[in-house]
């Protein structure tokens, strides 16, 4: 593998992160499990992409509004305002993960079982419009 053992546990805590701020929004905003699932995420991507590289991301000139809406939603959940804070706080994410969302839907493609469901011509469309996929009409 082409990644170090400290990217691997990088990896590791971000796929946490995401996994508790989806329990955290599945049991209706649990201040504690979204806290939580924040500070893994960014511990995560800290040590997948090494800190200067994080702290260069985030504070680009055209991702400025997504660091401020997702610093911002941070702060109002880990103040015990989950709902607003969560909101802004994914409003910030589009903000500045949205261009990857073209890569992670060719990636989950490339999966044996997700692939088929995801390519399929009912779905398909849906998903790359989302995604921002630019299809040819030809």
């Amino acid at each position: 593998m082409w990644l170090t053992d400290i990217q691997k546990i990088g990896v590791g805590l971000t796929a946490a992160g995401c996994f508790f701020l989806l329990l955290g929004v599945l049991t209706l905003f649990d201040t504690a499990l979204l806290a939580f699932g924040n500070i893994l995420f960014l511990a995560g991507l800290v040590l997948v992409i090494g800190h200067k590289r994080t702290l260069f991301f985030f504070a680009r000139r055209q991702k400025i509004r997504g660091t401020i809406c997702f610093v911002a939603g941070i702060s109002l959940i880990l103040v015990r305002r989950p709902i607003t804070g969560f909101i802004l706080e994914f409003c910030g994410i589009m903000a500045l993960f949205g261009d990857f969302f073209s890569v992670i839907v060719a990636f989950l493609r490339s999966l044996p079982f997700i692939g088929p469901v995801l390519s399929s011509p009912y779905i398909a469309p849906t998903i790359d419009r989302l995604a921002g996929i630019r299809v040819l009409p030809i």
